[in-house]
């Protein structure tokens, strides 16, 4: 290897991943009953792959002993493939439980396991067959003839979601193992059909990092069995072009191994920080493998690399980038429209809509810096807390937000709470870093980003794990986030924290707070609340300043039906936003965000 990790090939990477993980599979012990997990039993079976992969390479360099190692993780591979459900006629036959506490033996099958881990399993059989024990390989074939006849990918094709292309590569891989020719060329047509609604409609499971590593594997391992088929030239062409497409998308919302703007579901692993990162380690480079490895997959086991053109929009951000994507849903009437600004040193974006995403899991908006480090939170963003917010987990927004976005200026405000969503405040997420609190605003710099964080009231600061939670309250209230890289600071001859705090005082926003329902004005900033502390860390309440200007604020700039604009802002970078409220309605689609007294249109995002 003997490179630093900058340096390093994409096969370099892939080698070191898999040496990584089998070391750490080979170091943690089994539980009763021959496993490693029992959260999940897909982790059993990756971790074998990998020590397995390992032991038998004899290039690669492993610390444990290899016949040693091949057997431990056969032994596993037998305990999976013991869970599966081998009785024909019985539901979900062919499958394998989830969760196997408190007696794997004991588990019910469950769908989701087989969906990914079925294609999988082809391609480890296909690699390793002839190195396995004759009992597992033996076995290994019996489980992939119950996924075979088992059909759970049988199904047509029309959400456009990760389960139907898992459903997709499934139908191509058993197709070519088993000879079946309809079945194949039902994926040939469902490959076909999702590249050209990609293509036309956008990835509506806009940064969904466990789903979108899903589409990436499943084509992946779909590829490496249609690539050396006989007469399938036609078939493994339209897999390339369908991971071309899907890296491609991958590279727009690049940032050093972040995943910038919107994320459609935010696991704990994405969401305050990026740590579901493997695939972009082993694709791109450009940091350092972190020593948390939360999804290992098929990451170091599967690699198809991306167009020298994606690779080339991922990598080189030597120009600040503006992206605006029309996304159109199977699930909605109508279109949404993703926002992204992306510069070397940091990155914001958002959705403009609200969307009631799966467990409540949708992040609107955030500013993100590239993946740090020492691991730490990379993300900047506020919500109104919804449906499954717990106290110190920075996710599950609810839809009192309404938005704007321009280049590196964010701005949200929060019309406080409804019968559903009743919390009396928003909740902010700050990395950590250089912070100065100043009365209703911070100033802060993190990394090669300076930021400024403007808030309509008195705020709370709570220290957590990597991060600092910040608690707007009570509501209605608003922030203003503004970015700007160090190295443009310093051309603006602003040469440290202290100095751009100075400079951004003066820019302070006009904020208005206030009930739409009976148009009276409230001053947000009184009377702010102190929050609780919670568990992580004392609270410090930082006091008002009157930032509320009620006679700026009754200038509706000239907008017919709005009763006033409750933010306006000259930003660093040039010209005015103004996000104006609804008179009479607080729906999202009624709220007008404006750039320089004219109204910002969705006309120019493209699919």
């Amino acid at each position: 290897m003997g490179h630093a990790w900058g340096e390093q090939t994409a096969e370099e990477r892939r080698r070191l991943l898999i040496r990584r993980i089998a070391e750490q599979a080979y170091a943690q012990p089994l539980l009763e009953g021959g496993l490693w997990f029992y959260g999940d039993i897909r982790n059993n079976f990756y971790y074998a792959s990998y020590l397995f992969a390992a032991a038998v390479d004899e290039t690669l360099p492993v610390s444990f002993d290899r016949r040693t190692a091949a057997a431990r993780a056969q032994a596993v591979l037998l305990e999976v493939l013991a869970l599966q459900n081998t009785v024909p006629g019985t539901p979900l036959y062919g499958h394998w439980p989830l969760g196997l506490a408190p007696a794997p033996r004991e588990a019910k099958p469950h769908e989701l396991p087989a969906e990914l881990m079925g294609s999988l399993l082809a391609v480890f059989r296909r690699r390793y067959g002839e190195r396995l024990d004759s009992m597992a390989a033996v076995r290994l074939d019996a489980a992939l003839g119950h996924v075979y006849r088992g059909g759970f990918y049988r199904k047509p094709l029309a959400r456009y979601h990760h389960h139907e292309a898992k459903y997709t590569a499934a139908k191509l891989i058993f197709g070519l193992l088993f000879d079946d020719r309809e079945l194949l060329a039902d994926g040939r047509d469902c490959v076909k059909r999702t590249l050209a609604h990609l293509r036309a409609n956008g990835m509506e499971e806009y940064g969904g990092l466990p789903w979108f590593w899903h589409w990436v594997q499943a084509f992946a391992a779909a590829l490496e069995f249609a690539a050396e088929a006989e007469g399938e030239e036609r078939t493994a062409s339209g897999l390339r072009a369908l991971l071309d497409e899907l890296w491609r998308i991958r590279a727009d919302w690049y940032l050093g191994g972040a995943w910038v703007g919107a994320h459609s579901r935010g696991w704990p692993h994405d969401v305050p920080r990026d740590v579901n990162v493997l695939h972009d380690y082993v694709q791109f480079g450009g940091f350092p493998l972190p020593e948390e490895l939360p999804r290992t997959e098929y990451a170091g086991l599967l690699f198809y690399p991306a167009p020298p053109s994606a690779v080339k929009t991922a990598l080189d951000r030597s120009e600040p980038t503006e992206l605006r994507k029309r996304i159109v849903p199977v699930t909605s009437a109508e279109p949404w429209h993703s926002y992204g600004y992306i510069r070397a040193e940091y990155a914001a974006g958002g959705l403009w809509e609200r969307v009631e995403e799966f467990d409540n899991e949708q992040l609107r908006w955030a500013f993100t810096l590239p993946v740090r480090a020492d691991g730490s939170v990379n993300r900047l963003y506020f919500f109104h807390p919804g449906r499954g917010y717990a106290d110190g987990d920075p996710r599950h927004q609810s839809g009192r937000m309404a938005v704007l976005y321009d280049r590196s200026v964010v701005a949200a405000w929060f019309p406080g709470p409804d019968a559903r969503d009743a919390a009396d405040f928003a909740v902010g997420v700050l990395p950590a870093g250089s912070w100065l609190e100043r009365p209703n605003a911070l100033y802060g710099r993190c990394d090669e980003a300076l930021f400024a964080v403007y808030l309509s009231g008195p705020y709370t600061i709570t220290e957590r794990d990597g991060w600092r939670e910040v608690r707007l309250a009570p509501l209605p209230g608003g922030v203003v986030v503004e970015a700007l890289a160090v190295r443009e600071a310093g051309k603006r001859g602003i040469a440290d924290l202290e100095a751009f705090a100075a400079a951004m005082e003066v820019r302070r926003p006009v904020f208005a707070g206030g009930s739409v329902a009976d148009g009276e004005a409230t001053a947000a900033a009184a009377n702010g609340s102190g929050g609780s502390s919670g568990p992580a860390g004392p609270a410090r309440e930082n006091g008002a300043v009157g930032t509320f200007d009620p006679a700026a604020a009754s200038d509706a700039d000239g907008e017919a039906g709005h009763s006033s604009a409750v933010i306006r802002y000259r930003s660093l970078q040039g010209g005015e936003v103004a996000l104006l409220r609804p008179s009479g309605s607080e729906g999202s689609a009624s709220w007008e965000a404006h750039r320089d007294g004219a109204r910002m249109t969705l006309d120019d995002y493209e699919g």
